[in-house]
């Protein structure tokens, strides 16, 4: 895919990469199946950036194996269903106290002095961060509220509507 368009594909998820929700990050794990976890996360406007503990299952697995697929879905109806489909090479760097972008993605859905403890719990949770960061390589956004459907529902669709006539 051209970085035309995944910038393209990536401006019109704006909105997506901005909201308070979770993401899904696949992988294969050190045994060599595949896994699937949610995850927080915070768009730098070139990376996805997801945090956890610099000793968590998926930082070995990652380092050995680093081509991810992430998925990110919002809505609550058919017609408000949005997604964003993103493959890319996860990049990990350890750093020492809490990575900024994971508060930056707690402040998403946060604020306040509710923001100000879970700070408080982190810093006294974690001496050490992972930083695990996405440069998208491929990416797709669906919209289907406005018909931006992956093109074999499209063609599917051209299809059952050419029978009816």
């Amino acid at each position: 895919m051209e970085q035309q368009e995944i910038d393209r594909e990536l401006a019109d998820a704006r909105e997506l990469l901005g909201s308070p929700s979770a993401l899904h990050l696949a992988y294969t794990a050190q045994d060599g199946t595949p896994r699937v976890v949610p995850a927080g996360f915070w768009w730098t406007g070139r990376e996805l950036v997801v945090s956890t503990a610099e000793t968590a299952p998926k930082v070995a697995a990652l380092r050995a194996r680093p081509d991810v697929a992430l998925s990110l879905v919002d809505g609550d109806s058919p017609s408000g269903a949005k997604s964003l489909s993103v493959r890319g090479r996860a990049e990990i760097t350890v750093v020492d106290g809490l990575v900024p972008e994971y508060l930056a993605a707690a402040g998403k859905g946060m604020a306040g002095a509710e923001l100000e403890q879970f700070e408080q719990a982190c810093r006294a949770l974690y001496d050490r961060m992972a930083r695990i960061a996405v440069v998208p390589t491929w990416a797709r956004y669906y919209d289907f509220g406005t018909g931006r459907i992956p093109a074999f529902l499209q063609e599917l669709a051209a299809r059952g509507t050419a029978g009816q006539g």
